[in-house]
């Protein structure tokens, strides 16, 4: 099953029991912190009467782990976009790729690593809650399957047409993501990225590299031209050369 998180701005009241909770889940020191951040998974952030929680969408088709060349990121049958530290060769592609400008690095540690939200994947095959999830006491953030998860979506914005835009955000967006977003105003004045489009990032990204080869044969061929006509004048100054000094 496919799992996904619902975020309702309209109910989160900035208490910071998420990132107080996942800091606490994956050992980082417990302060409150107002970004993301190499020791802040998931971060709220004031947007005038409203807070923003930020932290990975986990994309249906991930840029992230579409960049990485070892695999070190991958999309999991149940929805998160996990990270193998064992297996990351700290390239950092994937803080470049991604779309939300979400992956953190930590710089100032002898043995880095990136660091972003895996929605509490070893939580979730144990059968538990995701750590934010079970701790939140304005229900902001809700957990269960994609499907469900866009139903409630759904179902609060027809129940409630005056609390919230039309639109749930991620449930198109690059393709879709497995964490959706409800709120009052539109997503850009809350900090989001709302202009992405709706084609996943990893196409827009082989349709380049699918060029490549085009771009080397043509270069190829230049060069190769280029060099003849070197190599002719070269060779017809040589012969002129020569000429010259039998003349002489």
């Amino acid at each position: 099953m496919s799992y996904a998180l619902l975020l309702d701005t309209t109910r989160c009241i900035g208490c910071m029991a998420c990132q107080e909770a996942c800091q606490k889940e994956y050992g980082f020191p417990v302060k409150q912190e107002p970004g993301l951040s190499a020791t802040a998974r998931t971060a709220v952030e004031s947007h005038g009467d409203y807070y923003v929680r930020k932290m990975c969408m986990h994309c249906e088709s991930p840029s992230c782990a579409s960049v990485c060349p070892v695999g070190a990121l991958k999309k999991t049958a149940e929805g998160p976009v996990t990270y193998d530290e064992k297996a990351c060769m700290g390239c950092r592609y994937c803080l470049a790729a991604c779309p939300f400008g979400v992956p953190r690095y930590e710089w100032e540690s002898t043995t880095p690593r990136v660091q972003k939200c895996t929605m509490c994947y070893h939580r979730i095959t144990e059968g538990k809650l995701p750590a934010c999830v079970e701790v939140c006491p304005a229900e902001a953030v809700t957990f269960g399957s994609r499907q469900e998860m866009l139903t409630e979506a759904r179902l609060r914005i027809m129940s409630n047409p005056d609390s919230y835009v039309p639109k749930i955000y991620g449930e198109r967006i690059v393709g879709g993501t497995s964490v959706f977003v409800l709120a009052a105003e539109p997503f850009e004045k809350l900090g989001m990225k709302d202009n992405l489009g709706e084609q996943p990032m990893p196409e827009l990204t082989w349709k380049a590299l699918s060029k490549i080869p085009e771009v080397v044969t043509l270069g190829g061929v230049f060069m190769m031209g280029l060099f003849w006509i070197i190599d002719r004048r070269n060779k017809h100054m040589n012969g002129r050369d020569k000429s010259e000094e039998v003349a002489s």
